[in-house]
C-alpha cells in the first residue's frame, strides 16, 4: 500500500519553505537530521522552494516507521528522498546531499533522472574502504569492522570518538558537541544498522548512471572522504564538476557555510546559464 502525502510528511518530518519556485532539496548524512543546513539554506530561500527531510529514525521523524529490511541498504534511504518528491509532486528538483547523503540522493537520481535539473554531492564517498591500488576510500576493512565493533560495544563511546573526527575543527568545540549530540540522538540500533549500511557499501558502479549535471564538493583536509575520493566521483560521473574547498572537516555546509553557499550558486548560476542558452525562450521569460 502506497504512504499518502501526509503519511510521508509525518514519517520524514518533511519542511518546505522559501519564496522561489524552484525546489531544493536536502539530505542530511549519517547520525544527522535537517536541522544540520540551518547555515546554508538562507542562501537559498529567496530563489528555491527548500525541502528539508529526516530519514526515518533520524531527527523528529516517525520512528515507529522504521523498516529494517527496508533500511538495510541505501536504497532504501533514497526511496524516503523519492517518496517526499511524489507526495510534493517535486519537477526539476536540485538535491543536495551530504556524505553519505550524498550517495542517496544519487541512487535516488539514477532512478528518476527525469525529475532533477541537478545533484550537489558535499563530501560524498561511494565507498569508504580502500580496494588497492585503484581505490583509496580513507579506511581499511578492519578499521572499518572495528569502528562498527566499537558501537556494539560503547556506543557513547563510539560518537565522542568519531565526532572531532568528522567535523576536524578542534578550534570550534560547539560544532564537534553538537554533531555528538546528534549521534546520541539517534537510536543506537538503527544507527547501528544504518552504519553497516553505509560504510560496508558500495556505489561505485552508479555513479556512470547518474544522468543529471553535478557538483562534487570536496574539502581540502576530511578524513573520512579524502580528496581522492572526491576526485574519484568527479571522474566517474559523466559530466561532473569537481570544486575543492578550503573548509577543512567532512561538514563544510557546517563549519563553512560562505564558502559552500558561494560554490553551489556559482554552480547553479552555470547551470541556469547553460540551460537559457540550450533554450533562448526561457532566457527571456526569466530576464
Amino acid at each position: 500500500m502506497m504512504d499518502t502525502g501526509n503519511e510521508v510528511f509525518a514519517r520524514n518530518n518533511v519542511n518546505v519553505f522559501g519564496t522561489g519556485e524552484t525546489p531544493m532539496l536536502f539530505a542530511h548524512g549519517f547520525g544527522c537530521d535537517q536541522n544540520m543546513w540551518r547555515f546554508v539554506t538562507p542562501g537559498f530561500e529567496d530563489r528555491y522552494r527548500i525541502v528539508l527531510l529526516d530519514y526515518v529514525g533520524h531527527g523528529k521523524s516517525d520512528v515507529s516507521a522504521y523498516d529494517p529490511e527496508r533500511y538495510a541498504d541505501l536504497n532504501g534511504y533514497a526511496l524516503d528522498v523519492l517518496d517526499v518528491c511524489h507526495a510534493l509532486d517535486l519537477r526539476d528538483v536540485v538535491l543536495v546531499g551530504h556524505s553519505v547523503g550524498a550517495i542517496i540522493c544519487m541512487l535516488a537520481a539514477v532512478n528518476e533522472s527525469e525529475r532533477f535539473r541537478s545533484l550537489i554531492m558535499v563530501s560524498p564517498s561511494p565507498r569508504y574502504i580502500d580496494d588497492e591500488p585503484d581505490y583509496i576510500g580513507g579506511f581499511s576493512r578492519r578499521e572499518i569492522e572495528a569502528l562498527l565493533e566499537m558501537m556494539e560495544t560503547n556506543y557513547v563511546g563510539w560518537a565522542s570518538y568519531l565526532a572531532p573526527q568528522v567535523m576536524l575543527n578542534l578550534e570550534r568545540p560547539g560544532l564537534t558537541e553538537e554533531l555528538k549530540r546528534s549521534f546520541c540522538s539517534t537510536d543506537p540500533e538503527i544507527a547501528k544498522q544504518f552504519a553497516r549500511a553505509t560504510f560496508l557499501s558500495d556505489k561505485r558502479d552508479d555513479l556512470a548512471e547518474l544522468r543529471v549535471p553535478t557538483l562534487v564538493l570536496q574539502c581540502s583536509e576530511d578524513v573520512i572522504a579524502p580528496a581522492e575520493v572526491g576526485r574519484y566521483v568527479a571522474e566517474h560521473v559523466p559530466g561532473s564538476t569537481l570544486r575543492m574547498l578550503s573548509a577543512k572537516g567532512h561538514c563544510p555546509h557546517m563549519s563553512d557555510p560562505f564558502d559552500t553557499i558561494d560554490a553551489m550558486k556559482e554552480f547553479l548560476h552555470q547551470q541556469e546559464k547553460t540551460r537559457g542558452e540550450a533554450d533562448p525562450g526561457r532566457a527571456a521569460a526569466r530576464s
